[in-house]
């Protein structure tokens, strides 16, 4: 594995959902969603920004016009470039990637969704990365679950409640650190996290990152409204302060 450092490496954000799930009249693709008055996906390009990240390509699809007029006008930190990449409506997630071969140039990449954020770190990501010596690190979590639990003995008495614990299943939670060979399993009809993901695993080339700390996904109106009320706070846990490693 060529040596790398991951304030040194492209990062490519999944842009193409249309944000269904988050209530009628949806009008703008779920990556601009906002987030204390920015996109989400602004956040995203920060979050990696502020630990070193300079170049992004946004695979974007529904409403990819919109997407690229909203990354233009916003003022990213000095020296970053964020370039919308139309990728097709209805490309699926490994097509979107494998749309982007060209550009990334046989370069080691980050990649992530355009939905989600965490106070993943990346010097973290990238140790492991380097430790697994496999194609692909995924980065995996514990979300919370949504509904609280009830304790039962062995004799189905309930001993008691867990409001919202962890699940104790880890998942897929995007943060994924690649290396150019990720293209040799992937076509411009796949779905990333299908066939491809699964002919590595079975290959033995896809490595887990374990992440204990904050992750969440925006995918229901309930989790914008989280997430605003996280920002609005003070307290939002993916803000990284920029040249501070976490």
């Amino acid at each position: 594995m060529a040596e790398a450092h991951p304030e040194n490496l492209p990062v490519v954000v999944l842009c193409g959902g249309r944000g269904t799930r988050l209530g009628a009249g949806q009008t703008v693709p779920k990556p601009l969603v906002e987030i204390g008055g920015r996109p989400i996906v602004q956040h995203i390009v920060e979050l990696y920004a502020a630990q070193g990240a300079r170049r992004f390509l946004l695979a974007a699809g529904w409403q990819a016009e919109l997407l690229g007029a909203a990354v233009d006008a916003i003022t990213w930190p000095e020296g970053v470039t964020v370039e919308c990449v139309d990728t097709g409506v209805d490309t699926e997630t490994g097509g979107r990637l494998h749309r982007l071969k060209d550009r990334l140039d046989g370069a080691s990449f980050h990649l992530t969704y355009g939905d989600g954020v965490a106070d993943v770190r990346l010097d973290a990501l990238e140790a492991t990365h380097r430790a697994g010596g496999r194609t692909v690190t995924l980065t995996v979590v514990r979300p919370e679950l949504q509904f609280g639990i009830v304790e039962l003995a062995d004799d189905d008495a309930i001993t008691g409640f867990r409001e919202k614990p962890r699940s104790t299943h880890w998942i897929n939670g995007g943060f994924m650190r690649m290396e150019p060979e990720v293209f040799d399993v992937l076509d411009a009809e796949c779905t990333l996290e299908r066939e491809p993901l699964q002919r590595l695993a079975t290959d033995g080339r896809l490595h887990s990152h374990r992440h204990e700390g904050f992750w969440a996904c925006m995918d229901t109106y309930k989790d914008a409204r989280a997430l605003n009320e996280l920002w609005e706070s003070g307290a939002a846990p993916w803000v990284v302060a920029p040249g501070v490693a976490r």
